[in-house]
Order: structure tokens, then sequence, then C-alpha cells
């Protein structure tokens, strides 16, 4: 592992005069600058920020139609089916879908494709599905937005569909390809003039949500109930904590405490956190990975389950699944990951790019043990696995290599590929990947520069600067995470 390169922040601005003016430290004002919160009103939502201050769910294009759309259906008694994904933003944004189409009477249910079976998002066997059951419209979250074909398919069946979701819209020489659904909200699209386009999907799901109530004469209340759930999905899906997400977060991380939410509550009680003091990182090291292991190891539909359940026993019993896969999945990960390192050591420690064969290894673990040896040798890491008709892939890069790019440039030799800088999934037949990870290496420009991790210092603080008030004045910069890290302080010479 080489040596880390520390680095300080020269972002100027006037820290003494933001300070007088907000009633801060200095430090405070500075390491807000170097979160490059600027100017009064981004500086006051900050620190002071709270619900009123979210953006209006109406700015989200198309959001307005889509809920016209489930008004007629509702009130017709058409069945609306939910396809959601796999992993926590997928399934809370279900949960948060499914909620309010029950609380305004919907003849409603959900499908969550199987990670191995069915791979990402909706299919064309998930769609003959819902129109083999007579369903009549197809909502997405978290999905949609690059199934072009797939909804294609559901129109050419006669079938109505809204697409809720939060990724990147596919582009073909600077065009837009979207799928030809009755309405698609997403924040990504260029006519949509969200403020805020880096939402999570269940955050995109719970605004849908409050124009819905609204049309219903559901009390505000009701929606804020749902609060918790845009919060968690913000943390476990790595949104950036600015702007409005770190309101979300915030703000959700004050309600979790007195969830209604059974299911919540056991998973806590399984991994002995107490509710009323979560932070961000929680949600996002324990909490996230048990709601994420069942998509992983079984079915995403026991993570729904959980927050769904009525009983306490049924929530005893599934929060205990789900800890115990979960812990089963660390074990998991810890062998492949031991496993890759010693194939890197042995075999490929000169790559500039490093890609790892492990057979038998999960397919689900590869993208986490990807994240572990990026994390060991600072640099590009793509981990493949066995899977039905040949290997599959998961990559996670550094901030210096553009990782989609990168397959963009060997896609010839992929038959399947998506992702973006810094990571991406992948698959290709497994006579490939030699050729894969030679071209991978050949193409990338990367120098010996690039593998030294950089450590960012906000400021050169003299000890006698740390006192208690500081210390409680940093507390009101949190949730830290993605985005909003926490504040790193250095001295010479000690």
């Amino acid at each position: 592992m080489a040596a880390e390169k520390w680095m300080v922040y020269t972002k100027r601005d006037d820290f003494q005069g933001i300070a007088d003016r907000f009633g801060i430290s200095p430090v405070t004002a500075r390491i807000m600058r170097n979160r490059d919160v600027q100017g009064e009103e981004a500086i006051r939502r900050y620190l002071y920020g709270g619900i009123g201050d979210l953006y209006a769910p109406a700015l989200l294009k198309d959001a307005e139609r889509a809920v016209s759309i489930l008004k007629e259906k509702i009130l017709a008694g058409k069945r609306i089916r939910i396809i959601g994904d796999y992993d926590i933003d997928g399934v809370c944004s279900t949960y948060i879908l499914y909620t309010a189409l029950k609380r305004v009477k919907a003849a409603a249910d959900y499908e969550i494709p199987d990670r191995i079976k069915d791979g990402y998002g909706i299919n064309e066997t998930i769609i003959e599905a819902a129109y083999e059951d007579g369903v009549d419209t197809l909502i997405t979250c978290d999905n949609g937005i690059a199934a072009v074909k797939e909804i294609g398919r559901a129109k050419e069946l006669g079938m109505t569909v809204i697409v809720t979701d939060h990724h990147e819209v596919l582009k073909v020489d600077g065009e837009e390809i979207k799928p030809a659904a009755d309405a698609v909200v997403d924040p990504k699209q260029e006519d949509c003039h969200y403020p805020n386009p880096e939402i999570c999907g269940a955050v995109v799901a719970w605004k849908l949500v409050r124009l819905l109530y609204e049309a219903f004469g559901v009390d505000e209340a009701e929606w804020l109930d749902l609060l918790e759930f845009a919060a968690v999905a913000t943390v476990g899906d790595v949104m950036r904590l600015q702007d409005e997400n770190r309101i979300i977060v915030r703000e959700g991380l004050k309600k979790i405490g007195s969830t209604k939410n059974q299911g919540l509550r056991r998973l806590a009680e399984k991994n002995n956190l107490d509710l009323n003091h979560l932070t961000a990182y929680h949600i996002g090291f324990v909490i996230g990975p048990c709601l994420n292991a069942g998509g992983r190891l079984q079915t995403a539909k026991k993570a729904l389950a959980l927050l769904l359940a009525e009983t306490d026993s049924e929530a005893d019993r599934l929060a205990l699944e789900l800890k115990e896969l979960n812990d089963q999945r660390k074990d998991m990960t810890a062998k492949g990951t031991e496993e890759a390192s010693a194939l890197v050591d042995q075999y490929y420690q000169n790559d500039k790019v490093l890609v790892v064969f492990l057979p038998d290894c999960h397919e689900s673990l590869a993208g986490i043990i990807a994240g572990r040896l990026r994390e060991k040798y600072q640099k590009p890491s793509l981990v493949l696995t066995r899977a039905e008709g040949g290997a599959k892939g998961s990559g996670r890069s550094i901030e210096s290599y553009h990782m989609f790019q990168g397959l963009v440039e060997v896609r010839d030799l992929l038959t399947k590929f998506g992702g973006h800088p810094m990571a991406a999934g992948f698959s290709l037949p497994e006579e490939n990947i030699e050729e894969f990870r030679r071209r991978l290496n050949e193409n990338a420009k990367l120098t010996p520069e690039d593998f030294i991790p950089k450590v960012w210092i906000d400021i050169a603080l003299p000890f006698e600067y740390v006192d208690e008030a500081l210390i409680e004045e940093l507390e009101r910069l949190e949730p830290f995470g993605q985005g909003n890290e926490k504040p790193q302080f250095a001295q010479k010479d000690l």
C-alpha cells in the first residue's frame, strides 16, 4: 500500500464575515466552504434547513401527469403492479409506493426481480407475467429509465406504464433515448428542471406520493411518516449528503426514533442499535447491509416483508433472518477478499487495473469484494464470477479512472455492461477474460501518482483551538457521509 499524500484545502471566502453573520466559528465556516456550501441561502439551509426547505414535487417532470393517471386508474379499480429493485433503494421505494397506493385503496401489488434469475430492473418475463395476471398499469421505481425495449413490449400489450427512476438517461449521439412510457419521472432527464437531480429512487417515489396524497385528500402527516424510508435509502444508495438530501437524512434520523414501523425497530434491536441515536454511519454500515442481504443471498422480498410486517412476532423473525443472512454475507465477503488479494499479490501486482476472476464466488458479492480491493491497492478493481452463460463482473474505481468509459473502449468483448465513473457492472464470455484484462491495462493512462491515496485536510489546526464549544458546533454539521465528509484537522511537526 502506497504512502498517503496529505492535501490541505485552499478554498477562499470571508470566513470571519460568515462566522459573524451566522453565529458560528470561522472553523465551521471554512469546513462548509470546503464542502462547496456557498452563499447565504445555501449556508442557511445547511445549518438550519428543515422540511419546509424541500423542493416542490411538482417540479419533477411528469410527476403531476403520473398522479393524474394513477388517480384515474385507482378510481376505476384497475390493477396496478409496482416493479422495484433488489437493493436498499429499490426495497424502500417499493415500500413507499405500495404503502401509499394501499392507503388510497388502490388494487396494487408488487414484484421485485431476482438478482441472479432476472438481473436488474424490469424485464419481459415480468411484463408478460403481469399481463397474464390482468394487470392494467405498471409503475417502476429505482429502475425503468433504460428499459426501452421492455417497456415497448408492455405498450404493445396495451398496458399503461409509469417510470419513476433516478438513474442516468441513455444518450446516443447526444440524443436522449427514453422508454415510451405514459409518464417518466426521473430528475436526470434533460428537460426536467428539478433543482436537485442527485436524489435516490426512494426520494423520487416519496415526492410522487406527496402529490398522490394531495390528490386524495390524505393528511400531510401521513406523507411525513414515510420520511425515514427516504432517508434510509438516501444513505444506503450513497447519495451525496448535500442540499435537500442532507435535510431528508437529518430529519429522517430524528424521526426514526419514534418510527411506527415494527420491522425497522426489530432490525435495530437485533443489531444492538439505539433508534434514538442513529447516525448515517449506522444506516450505511449496519441497517443498510441487513436490508441488502436478502437481495444478495436469497430474495429482496424478505427485506420488503420485514418493512411491511404487521405483527411483532413476524417482524422479529424476519429481522433475525436478515441479520443472520448479513453475517453470512460478511463471512463470504471476507473469504472472497482474501482469495482475491492472494491472486493479486501472486500474479497481478504490476497491473494498473486489477481484474480478478473468482469462479466460485457468489455473484452478488463481486462488487463488495471489488471495493475492498480498491481500498487495499488504490487501483481500479474488477471482480468476475462464473454465472449462467459466461462470467459476470462488478467494478469499483478510483478518482482518476473513468470505469464506464474504460468498459466502452472494450465493449466488443462484453455481452452487457452499464455504470458510471466510479462503479460498473458487466457480463462477458469466460474465454474473453484474459483479453479483457490485457486491453483494460493497455488502455489505462494511469501513472504511479494516481495510486497514492489522498487525504484531504480541512484546516491545519493548533491544539489550543479545540475546545468543547468547537466539538459541539461540529455536531451541527452532521449527518456525515458521501459529499459531507467528517472534518479532518492536522498539525505539523507533532
